[in-house]
Parts: structure tokens; C-alpha cells; sequence
């Protein structure tokens, strides 16, 4: 019989706060920036959620519900921080983790009951070695898949642990709202409400057949979610797999939209410098790079180009990158860019013999670079049509390197 436990960390991003700031401790927090600025909710405090503040919320709205509410920029350094402690108390208990967020884990625990006891004992442990290891609070769910896991923790919050026994999946999720299954969003809501359904025993009452003619694949997923199974997305693998990622990509979102071409041009290079280092350190080479813009009205367009050759370096990223955007910009002001790293490969494959001498000057340079980067900062050395960009990556965005996923660096 497998075991599995789901940890998600209560409040994460505030409760790290409070640990440097305990007078923030029992009031209406929100992590993600000022009241004035562009941007959503990464977190909120409890007693900020009372006002109905919830994450990806505005942070405009976000101060008309609560105006009494204190801001917070957030710090990515502390979090990361603490994401680390996480991951080195979750290695106690099993080496298969996989971390899914900055917050949360699952852990295959099966075959471990003579070294942790049987699952609710071994979640309580855990619970209370994570408070030790951290000082932070989390909430556990455990059962024989991840998926019912992830809900358990769901509904344990705050600081509970609740273990789902064999045989008992099905009873579990049949009240719960069709919304509570992981990777039903608002648009598969609409449409399961649009049949009828809206309790998860509604959606495990259908018949196979009718969900993968009305949904296709992802209908025959949600049936297997249904009856608790780990089915689709997500669950396609093992715990701890630890898979090269598919696409590697950036974001950056204006605090004002911008028409202005020099600061988009810079973006876009610092964007590119991004995903390049990235790819470097994954030991991964890109054939297709994409770009996405968003103009103020929220339309949003992706233009993709394919490559001669495979590559990791900056400044071929950002030569495609720029290429892109200006054959598609309308020259109306950009809300948001994005530059994608996509068709990854394991090797570099055949070059271009004719460049490949300037080729391997830039491999030296940017080892060397990378070094620098590591050892000060990735703002350290960087392209000099990016220096304008004034890159702030948002809090709520995962880190591109979570614990146990941090790829191995060259000695």
C-alpha cells in the first residue's frame, strides 16, 4: 500500500515576515507590494483573508477591502531561505521529495512505518519536527495518492494534519466542491457546472465514455481524480524524479505600461540574459525561442522562432527575442513581455563553423561571468542594452531553482 503525504506551509510568505517582524504577528498582512503599485496578492495573513483577501487578488483591490492592512514588498532571499530549512526537515522522513512550490512538497513515504510508524503518527512527527526545524507552521495531508493528499492538507489548514485512510478516498472527496480537485481552474468549473456537476460525487458518478467525448484526455483524468487516483499532469511521474525542466522562460510585468522602446529593448535583452543563465546551469540547449506580449487592453500574443542551431548564449537569445517582438509590436503600450526557451536539447549539436571561434569566445566569457553571478548576484555582470531594464522579479513567482531541484554546478 503507498503512502503519501502532502506538506503545504501555512501563510507562507507572511509567516516568514512575522519571523523577522513579530509585531506583525495577528494583523491583516499582504505580501506582493504597495497598495498603489501594479501587481496581485502573493500572500495574505489570516486575518487579512477575513476581509476576503485572498492570493492572485489585486493589490488595489486588496487595500479597498482592507485599508488598515500593512503592505509588504516581500523578500525572495528570505523565502528561498526558508524553503531550504523546509526541504532539509521533509529529507528527514523520506529521500524521495519533490518539491511542487517554494511552499509545499509531497513525500512518498511507503515502506518507512518501523522508522516513522504508520501515517498519521509519522505526519504528527513531521508536523512537529517542522515547527523545530523552521519555527513555522505548516499543514499535512496523507493517503494512498498524492492527489487526495494535496486536498487533505487543503482542508486541514491551518496547522492540522488529517490522513485519509485506504478505502476511505471516495467518501472524502464526494461532498467537496468539483473545484477542490488539483488542475480544475474557473474554466473546467464552468463547464463541469454547465453538466451538472458540482460536487466531485457528481463527477464520479459519470461515466468514462461521456467525460472523454465532452473533455477529451483531461476528461478521462478528472474521472480518475474523481475516485482519487493520481491521474494527469502533475502526477504522470514519480516523487523525486527530478526531470530537466520542458521550457524555461521569464516574465516581467510593468509597474506602468511602456511604449517606449529603449526600456523594452532593455527588457527583452534582460529577459533573454535570464533564460540563458538558466539553460547554463541545466546544461541545456534551446532550439526555439518564443515571446509574449500583452498590451494595456490585457490581449495577449506569442510569436515563436526557430533556430539554426541550438544555443545558451545571451546574446542569441535576445538578437531572436527583439527580432520577434518588433515584427509583431503594434506599437501600442506593452503591459507585459515574456521571453520562452523551448525545444530544449541535451547537447549543443552541430554549429555554425563559420561563427564558431566567435562562439567560443562567448562560452569563456560567460563561464566566467556565471561565476561572478554566483558568487554576488545574478544583477552582477550583465549585457549592457540590459542595464536599463530595472528587472524586480514579483514575490509570488517561483523561483527558478526550488530545494532539490538546484542543478549541479561544474567544479
Amino acid at each position: 500500500m503507498k503512502t503519501f503525504f502532502h506538506v503545504d506551509m501555512d501563510a507562507f510568505f507572511v509567516s516568514v515576515e512575522e519571523l523577522f517582524d513579530p509585531s506583525l504577528k495577528g494583523k491583516p498582512v499582504v505580501v506582493g507590494g504597495q497598495p498603489d503599485e501594479r501587481g496581485v496578492v502573493s500572500a495574505a495573513s489570516y486575518a487579512a483573508r477575513k476581509f476576503g483577501i485572498h492570493s492572485a487578488m489585486p493589490l488595489r483591490t486588496a487595500y479597498k477591502l482592507c485599508p488598515q492592512a500593512i503592505f509588504v514588498d516581500g523578500h525572495r532571499e528570505r523565502y528561498l531561505e526558508y524553503s531550504e530549512k523546509v526541504f532539509v526537515v521533509l529529507q528527514q522522513f523520506s529521500p524521495r521529495v519533490e518539491m511542487a512550490s517554494i511552499d509545499e512538497a509531497y513525500l512518498d513515504l511507503t515502506g518507512t512505518e518501523r522508522l516513522h510508524g504508520p501515517p498519521l503518527a509519522a505526519a504528527h512527527r513531521l508536523h512537529e519536527a517542522m515547527r523545530r526545524g523552521t519555527s513555522l507552521n505548516c499543514s499535512i495531508g496523507a493517503s494512498t495518492s498524492r492527489l487526495v493528499s494535496k486536498v487533505a492538507s487543503d482542508q486541514a489548514k491551518p496547522n492540522g494534519v488529517l490522513w485519509i485512510m485506504p478505502g476511505g478516498e471516495a467518501r472524502f472527496l464526494g461532498p467537496l466542491d468539483v473545484r477542490k480537485i488539483p488542475g480544475v481552474g474557473k474554466v473546467t468549473e464552468r463547464n463541469l457546472h454547465a453538466c451538472g456537476i458540482r460536487k466531485v460525487r457528481d463527477l464520479a458518478a459519470l461515466e468514462e465514455a461521456f467525460l472523454e467525448e465532452r473533455f477529451g484526455k483531461w476528461g478521462l483524468a478528472l474521472a480518475g481524480k474523481a475516485r482519487g487516483e493520481d491521474a494527469g499532469g502533475w502526477f504522470d511521474g514519480e516523487v523525486g524524479e527530478g526531470d530537466d525542466p520542458k521550457s524555461i522562460s521569464h516574465e516581467h510585468t510593468f509597474s506602468v505600461d511602456t511604449a517606449d522602446t529603449t526600456a523594452i529593448d532593455a527588457m527583452l535583452v534582460r529577459l533573454a540574459e535570464m533564460v540563458a543563465r538558466r539553460l547554463r546551469d541545466h546544461k541545456l540547449w534551446t532550439r526555439t525561442v518564443q515571446i509574449k506580449l500583452r498590451y494595456s487592453d490585457f490581449s495577449t500574443f506569442t510569436r515563436a522562432k526557430t533556430l539554426d542551431h541550438a544555443t545558451q548564449i545571451d546574446t542569441e537569445l535576445a538578437e531572436a527575442a527583439r527580432a520577434l517582438f518588433h515584427r509583431a509590436w503594434s506599437g501600442k503600450a506593452i503591459r507585459l513581455l515574456g521571453v520562452y526557451a523551448q525545444s530544449l536539447e541535451a547537447d549543443e549539436g552541430q554549429t555554425n563553423l563559420l561563427e564558431e571561434e566567435k562562439t567560443e569566445r562567448w562560452r569563456k566569457t560567460l563561464k566566467a561571468v556565471d561565476r561572478l553571478r554566483d558568487k554576488y548576484g545574478d544583477g552582477t555582470v550583465s549585457l549592457a542594452a540590459s542595464l536599463k531594464a530595472g528587472f524586480r522579479a514579483r514575490v509570488h513567482e517561483n523561483p527558478e531553482n526550488l530545494p532539490g531541484k538546484t542543478p549541479k554546478k561544474e567544479e
